[in-house]
């Protein structure tokens, strides 16, 4: 037998469950809402890349009975939350920005953070942004943008993976060990660029390297030509609850200029920003 037949075949890619699919683990609880989560599932089943589908398509992205999806998007657009156009297509409507306005009114972090941002965007001309983990995806709660750095318009309540970004990595890399743990057992390494890291042994490391060095640098793993620097923001008790980043062009912003004149600004930004948090 050659060597190689002694090898065993390599271990198929981790399939993602669906949202709808996913609730079926609070199957039991008599406190969860499913009817709740299911119409939460359908809302953010809408994305810019896909802001209108129809029930069944809506079906198949969420994983959802389409009875269901049917039943969430009758009461959403009963509400005021959601519509359809003469072809069944649905969307959200502009109702539904007051539920956003509700959560950055009332966050301490993103109104102390949104002045400090544009300070800063005032000085140095480039594009700023502070975020939170939710899940495996970080989430913009105050940004502003001099000049377009990506090919998606990243605003407030934008999502990104967190694994492959600057601000996901600082994020993950001060999270409790069992909470990483838990991230590491479940992400999928998607391949966004020829750069970007797609093994848990890599990710582990880039990790490590971030909670030694105090920051994260990110180059061109999430998009081509994107390059980022991110330092964590840390809360009263020591934990690390959200992250500020400088993101540019890679071509006009060199690895060097990130550290030598950006990351001094970027970590006086971020404690100012404790101090809120005290």
């Amino acid at each position: 037998m050659s060597p190689s037949a002694t090898l065993s075949a390599p271990a198929p890619p981790k399939a993602k469950a669906l949202p709808g699919v996913a609730l079926d683990a609070y199957t039991g609880d008599p406190n969860f809402m499913a009817s709740l989560a299911r119409g939460l599932v359908v809302i953010e089943a809408f994305t810019p890349q896909t802001p209108q589908m129809t029930i069944s398509q809506l079906s198949l992205r969420t994983g959802l009975s389409r009875a269901a999806v049917r039943r969430c998007l009758y009461t959403l657009s009963k509400l005021g939350f959601a519509g359809a156009d003469e072809s069944q297509r649905y969307s959200l409507r502009p109702k539904m920005l007051s539920l956003a306005n509700t959560y950055t009114a009332s966050s301490t972090l993103a109104n102390a953070a949104q002045p400090i941002l544009e300070r800063m965007s005032n000085t140095y001309h480039e594009s700023f942004s502070v975020a939170t983990l939710d899940g495996e995806q970080i989430v913009y709660i105050a940004r502003t943008s001099v000049t377009r750095v990506m090919s998606v318009d990243l605003h407030i309540g934008s999502r990104l993976p967190a694994f492959c970004t600057s601000m996901g990595r600082v994020l993950l890399a001060y999270l409790p060990q069992d909470q990483l743990e838990s991230f590491l057992s479940r992400v999928i390494l998607t391949q966004y660029t020829p750069r970007t890291i797609n093994s848990i042994d890599k990710l582990r490391l880039a990790l490590r390297n971030v909670r030694r060095n105090g920051y994260a640098l990110v180059d061109q793993e999430y998009e081509i030509g994107l390059r980022s620097i991110a330092v964590p923001v840390y809360a009263g008790n020591g934990r690390v609850v959200a992250v500020v980043n400088l993101s540019g062009h890679a071509p006009r912003i060199p690895m060097l200029e990130m550290q030598t004149r950006f990351l001094p600004p970027l970590r006086a930004a971020a404690a100012e920003l404790s101090v809120f948090l005290r």
